[in-house]
């Protein structure tokens, strides 16, 4: 058994309370324990669960495991305390705001021989799962990735770039290696208005537009047009409701990795997507910093 601690308890945070205290029988997720969680406000307990101090979390020897599910600001120093406590660690997207920083978490991890997995439930949604089957051996001639929802706290979740690193994590993993080729951000301070239009080539020098819009009242959606030369795909396909929960899902790969289920080649194709978008996230913020359009 893995004793663990779910560190923020924000709604991503209570789901993962909630997915520890009823796993997935006969799933590898049952042998995660839950200890406590780790909360800035003042709970007492929550689904009658302890809380504890971030302290006593670090030196437990019960725990050995720490579900982070903070403020993406908050998650490269949570990750570092962790892994230096000599925890596993399991957080969410995107691990750090800056390349440097999530490299150098990830030299961290394998140095003192933990597991330091990312989540990106993105990746296991049915649509998702059925939009990479419709574009399987497909050759793109161009496409388009738009999506639209309401105004984020750049403070505390990043640049576009990283809060909306699931868009992107969906396109390296549809078409492969990207280029940035041109990424410029355009800002309405009094709308509460953002839209960054990202310009990037694949590996055959096929055109990939990626465009994160963001205004009060958007509806959060995501769009698509991507053209391959047997036609276009132009709206994400219908697809049932998972029987599992996606938070689950992640907590079942989470607690595979600990328990050695996963192939190292599949651990290291992993490490290299997270670590390639997070450089591409980076690329992208650099470039529209460099030419800002700021109307007041």
């Amino acid at each position: 058994m893995f004793g663990t601690v779910v560190v923020g308890v924000g709604i991503a945070g209570s789901v993962r309370i909630r997915d520890l205290l009823n796993p997935l029988p006969s799933s590898p997720a049952e042998q995660l324990k839950l200890v406590g969680f780790v909360s800035r406000r003042s709970l007492s307990n929550v689904h009658n669960v302890d809380q504890i101090s971030l302290q006593e979390a670090l030196d437990s020897k019960e725990i050995h495991a720490a579900v982070i599910s903070t403020d993406n600001r908050n998650h490269e120093e949570s990750i570092r305390m962790f892994l230096e406590a000599g925890k596993h660690v399991l957080v969410e997207y995107p691990m750090a705001l800056s390349a440097k920083a999530a490299h150098k978490l990830g030299e961290m991890a394998e140095q003192k021989g933990k597991v330091l997995h990312v989540e990106h439930i993105e990746l296991l949604t049915e649509e998702y799962k059925q939009l990479k089957k419709e574009v399987e051996g497909k050759e793109l001639v161009k496409g388009t990735l738009h999506f639209t929802g309401g105004p984020l706290d750049e403070e505390r979740s990043g640049f576009p770039a990283f809060s909306g690193i699931a868009r992107l994590t969906w396109l390296v993993d549809l078409f492969g290696d990207l280029t940035v080729m041109s990424a410029v951000r355009e800002e309405e301070k009094e709308r509460n208005y953002s839209r960054m239009t990202v310009h990037f080539q694949t590996a055959n020098k096929r055109p990939l537009t990626w465009i994160e819009e963001r205004a009060p009242g958007m509806k959060r959606d995501k769009t698509i047009n991507f053209c391959f030369k047997s036609g276009c795909l132009e709206r994400l396909p219908e697809a049932p409701h998972a029987a599992v929960g996606l938070f689950m899902q992640d907590l079942i790969l989470f607690a595979k990795k600990l328990l050695g289920q996963v192939s190292k080649e599949k651990l290291a194709a992993e490490k290299r997507r997270v670590l390639r978008c997070l450089d591409l996230a980076e690329e992208i913020q650099t470039h529209c910093e460099q030419t800002p359009k700021i109307y007041s």
